[in-house]
C-alpha cells in the first residue's frame, strides 16, 4: 500500500469532492424543481381548458334547447320576461331565456323548463338558474361560476332576415309577430357567442337554435 493511500484524503480534495457533489445536488434540485413548475402549469393549463370546454358545452345545450316561454316578474304585477331576452352590449344579465330538457333524476314535481341567466362581471363568467320557472321574491338563485380571466363575452343574434344583431330582440318591434303573445315568444335563429380568455384568446361558436 502506498504512502497516499494511507493517509488518506487531504482537506482540499475533500472539500473539491464537497463542491461537486454540491453542484451536483444542486442542477439535480433545479432540474426537479423545473420539471415540478411545468408539471403544475400543465395541470392548471389542462384544467382551465376543460372548465372552457365544459362552458361552451353548457352555453350550447341552452341555446339549443331555448324554449319560447316568457315568464312571470318575481313581483306579479310586473310586465312577464321575454322568453329570450339579449342584452345590448355591457348591460348585465349578458342574457336570460328559458330552456327546455332540464333533468330530474330525482323525480321531483316541477316543470322541465329552466330559467337561466349568464353574466360576466370582474373577469368572471358565471351562471345562474332558478329553482322554479315563474320565480317570487322568496324564489332560490343558483349561481355556478363558469370560467375565469375572462377578457369579453359577447353574443350575437340572427333574425328572421338572416342579419346578425347586437342584442335580443333586436327593435321593440317583433318581426313577423301579430301578437303580444308572440312578441314574447319569439327567439332568434342562431346564436354567436364569442369568449374571450386571457389564457387561450377568442373561442367564437355558432349555434343553431332549435325551432
Amino acid at each position: 500500500m502506498s504512502a497516499r493511500s494511507s493517509r488518506g484524503f487531504t482537506l482540499v480534495e475533500l472539500a473539491v469532492a464537497i463542491l461537486i457533489v454540491a453542484i451536483i445536488a444542486a442542477i439535480g434540485y433545479g432540474t426537479i424543481n423545473q420539471a415540478i413548475k411545468s408539471r403544475e402549469m400543465l395541470k392548471d393549463q389542462q384544467t382551465q381548458l376543460l372548465g372552457l370546454q365544459n362552458a361552451v358545452r353548457l352555453m350550447e345545450q341552452d341555446f339549443v334547447q331555448a324554449a319560447p316561454r316568457p315568464v312571470r316578474q318575481a313581483v306579479g304585477d310586473d310586465p312577464p320576461q321575454l322568453a329570450f331576452a339579449g342584452s345590448p352590449p355591457g348591460s348585465q344579465p349578458v342574457v336570460a331565456l328559458t330552456r327546455a330538457g332540464w333533468a330530474n333524476p330525482a323525480g321531483l314535481q316541477r316543470t322541465g323548463l329552466q330559467r337561466v341567466a349568464y353574466f360576466l362581471e370582474n373577469g368572471t363568467l358565471r351562471r345562474e338558474y332558478w329553482n322554479v320557472l315563474d320565480p317570487t321574491l322568496a324564489s332560490t338563485t343558483i349561481k355556478h361560476d363558469l370560467l375565469t380571466h375572462v377578457k369579453s363575452f359577447t353574443l350575437r343574434y340572427l333574425d328572421v332576415n338572416h342579419n346578425w344583431q347586437p342584442q335580443w330582440p333586436p327593435s321593440t318591434n317583433c318581426q313577423g309577430c301579430a301578437t303580444q303573445e308572440q312578441a314574447l315568444r319569439q327567439r332568434p335563429l342562431a346564436v354567436e357567442i364569442t369568449v374571450d380568455t386571457e389564457e387561450w384568446g377568442k373561442i367564437v361558436r355558432i349555434i343553431e337554435i332549435a325551432a
